[in-house]
């Protein structure tokens, strides 16, 4: 299937300054190290549905991948058109073992964003979470308190959740009508979207004063750190850091770094309250080798610590979260 392209600019300051990070043969030597660092890692009858999300993803490999001059954004440039997106993410039609699996997977995951979402909220509440997905989350946030809805193009996963119990909306956070919250949740999810602005202007709509919006995207500053070492003597840390949190091969369409994401919450009406580093969540399953499962906890349980104190647009920190109120008085 043929995939269009277009020339972009930055999305948060609109500059079409940027310097290149990686071309297309950086990258496809990128996802050749991905390939080999899995098959490693993975049992060799491991069924290709558990391939995705670690060496399969939605999205082709970019073209280049490139970083904004002025803002800090990271981003593919060219950029596949937004056409292309519904046809990618709203076909996806996962098993029901998949699905089953992903949710007791990452259930235990987000239960750290509910618990950090209370804790910066003050209160538990109502949320809407765009791109619910599988519905992990919102079980975690109901076990905290909260009562979440989802929200999400694809109706196969839509489904599923329903099944678990759960609202769902069909669809994207701009055609969800006349629903107040008091916290909108977008879980790596806004740095597929073909709009980011647009879902953040979209969320501060449905929030009141002081209403809270939870953001976690893979952090383009870290991708800018270690891709270009991946040539050099600290290639093996490097090419396993990005590898273990997802990011070689950028596999995303923006890549938001600490600077550039607190620039475009605040410039639609948010504040920003705290901001933490962090790594991408366990993703080893049945189909893992035990020492690689175990490789995978040390790694990360050490690197977040890392994370969190990585200064700036935290370098170190291949994840991080956002926090944003909206102002008080509106």
């Amino acid at each position: 299937m043929s995939v269009a392209y277009e020339l972009a600019r930055c999305i948060v300051c609109g500059s079409a300054d940027t310097h290149e990070i990686a071309d297309t043969d950086d990258v496809h030597t990128e996802i050749e190290s991905l390939w080999e660092h899995h098959s490693k890692r993975l049992r060799p009858e491991t069924p290709p549905p558990h391939l995705m999300d670690r060496v399969a993803f939605s999205e082709r490999p970019p073209l280049r991948v490139v970083q904004c001059t002025t803002c800090g954004l990271v981003y593919r440039n060219p950029v596949e058109r937004p056409s292309e997106l519904g046809k990618i993410y709203g076909d996806e039609s996962p098993t029901t073992d998949v699905m089953q699996a992903l949710h007791d997977t990452q259930r235990a995951s987000y239960a750290s964003q509910a618990e950090r979402l209370t804790s910066v909220a003050g209160r538990h509440g109502s949320g809407l979470e765009v791109g619910s997905y599988v519905g992990a989350f919102l079980a975690a946030a109901r076990d905290e308190g909260w009562q979440f809805a989802g929200v999400d193009i694809n109706q196969c996963t839509n489904a599923f959740t329903r099944s678990l119990g759960f609202e769902v909306i069909d669809g994207t956070i701009e055609a969800v009508k006349s629903r107040r919250v008091d916290a909108v949740a977008i879980w790596n999810c806004l740095d597929q979207l073909a709009d980011p602005p647009s879902a953040i202007r979209a969320a501060r709509g449905h929030l009141g004063a002081g209403g809270l919006l939870a953001l976690r995207v893979p952090n383009g500053a870290c991708y800018a750190t270690f891709s270009p070492l991946l040539d050099s003597s600290f290639a093996f840390v490097a090419r396993n850091w990005l590898a273990q949190n997802n990011l070689l091969g950028f596999p995303y369409r923006f890549g938001f770094t600490p600077r550039s994401l607190t620039r475009l919450v605040e410039q639609n009406g948010f504040e920003v309250v705290h901001i933490v580093g962090d790594v991408l969540v366990p993703i080893a399953d049945e189909w893992t080798r035990p020492w690689a499962a175990v490789e995978e906890r040390v790694v990360k349980g050490l690197g977040k610590g890392a994370a969190r104190l990585s200064p700036g647009d935290m370098p170190l920190a291949p994840w991080f979260e956002l926090y944003a109120k909206t102002h008080a008085q509106t």
